[in-house]
């Protein structure tokens, strides 16, 4: 059994999830284990669709068993959301391999590449560049470009190796004995929504399914499209962040710029802007606009708004996710299941019956998930009762080879 790990949103699951599986296991992965965003995704959104739904695609497509990435960690920074996915791979102490998607397709140039990014001459150069007041993001390209030469400040360019570089980076500080596999993306670079060869973005797909185009359908495997026809004939998808709006605007309104000062990645007085932009905001496209500077990204910002919505401080982010919640498996991954009983360094969690056997720690995360879950179901076309986190059932199929 060789276990190799891939950490995703499936937002929705499309052809380029299925060919990084497909590429994984030609690696010698006979085992996939999917680390997937929970009901928010990493740019302060709801997902297109509930985590069951996805789970169910991601298994369709190749993953034998799927855990979730709670909320505090799914709507997070890059290097935030890597760790804790990365922390969740590394607590299962199986998995040989973490797969991930790449721009250059080169895990000894990434590997290099991360390795002189941590450099104290490339430290004291992002400082300088961060004093500017540009974004993190802005400031280390424009510091590797400087120190390293303009080949490492392309690999920051792509999302992907940008992101990377972040898995690259946990692994180290975990010094977990996993390794590293870069697998070539093709296609659409990620959240461009314009036409390009090879598998489109999901971006992309999510905008020709809300434009009713039929291209959409043809951008996903027919399982995908039927689960996803089937949540969306129950009224379950998609789910709309504008149909959440004035309950976040209600909610921020009623903060001070105390209670912002807790949230995660706030620095530098960051958490006045936000409050004098809540405070004349009539809507959240005016309220990323008028916060949002050179310094501060339209991301981080509606990053920002969503914890302060699920109530998600730097307290949460500051930890690693504290147990393995299984979201579905097949016989493969009952497998890694079984395997998981002597190498787990984490308590896993199948079913909402086994939250008392968790820490308090533990159940704090879990209740936080649970009510991030309940406020998700209101923004489906036909809204939802609380307690889908508790009644949805563990997604079981059978190992199709």
């Amino acid at each position: 059994m060789k276990i190799a790990g891939i950490i995703a949103e499936y937002n929705p699951f499309h052809g380029g999830h299925a060919y990084q599986i497909e590429q994984t296991r030609k690696a010698g992965a006979s085992h996939i284990v999917a680390v997937m965003s929970g009901n928010y995704v990493q740019r302060g959104e709801p997902a297109f669709l509930e985590k069951h739904a996805r789970a169910e695609m991601a298994l369709h497509g190749g993953a034998d068993l799927v855990l979730e990435l709670p909320v505090p960690w799914s709507c997070a920074r890059a290097q935030d959301f890597a760790r804790a996915g990365v922390s969740l791979l590394h607590a299962m102490g199986c998995v040989e391999l973490l797969s991930f998607g790449s721009e250059c397709g080169s895990t000894a140039l990434l590997c290099e590449t991360a390795q002189a990014l941590e450099s104290p001459e490339m430290r004291d150069c992002l400082r300088g560049c961060l004093d500017e007041g540009m974004s993190l993001p802005a400031a280390r390209e424009k510091a590797a470009a400087q120190c390293l030469g303009k080949e490492a400040a392309a690999l920051l360019q792509g999302a992907n190796d940008a992101l990377a570089f972040e898995y690259l980076r946990a692994l180290k500080s975990l010094h977990s004995p996993i390794r590293p596999l870069a697998v070539l993306r093709k296609g659409a670079r990620h959240d461009e929504t314009g036409c390009a060869e090879g598998f489109p973005s999901a971006a992309q797909i999510r905008s020709l399914i809300l434009q009713d185009n039929p291209q959409g359908e043809k951008s996903l495997p027919s399982f995908s499209f039927e689960i996803l026809r089937r949540e969306i004939t129950a009224g379950r998808a998609p789910v709309s962040y504008s149909a959440m709006e004035t309950a976040i605007l209600s909610h921020l309104r009623r903060l001070s710029p105390a209670d912002l000062a807790l949230l995660p990645d706030i620095s530098e007085g960051l958490e006045y802007r936000l409050y004098e932009g809540i405070r004349s905001a009539c809507s959240l496209g005016s309220l990323f606009s008028c916060v949002k500077t050179k310094r501060y990204t339209h991301a981080r910002i509606r990053r920002l708004t969503l914890h302060a919505f699920l109530g998600v401080t730097q307290g949460d982010t500051a930890l690693s996710p504290p147990y393995l919640h299984v979201l579905g498996f097949n016989d493969r991954g009952q497998e890694v299941l079984r395997r998981m009983r002597d190498t787990a360094k984490k308590p896993v969690l199948m079913r909402a019956s086994g939250l008392r056997t968790l820490s308090p720690a533990a159940q704090t995360i879990y209740r936080l998930n649970a009510c991030a879950t309940d406020l998700f179901a209101l923004a489906m076309p036909q809204k939802q009762p609380c307690g889908m986190e508790q009644t949805k059932n563990v997604v079981r199929l059978s190992s199709t080879g």
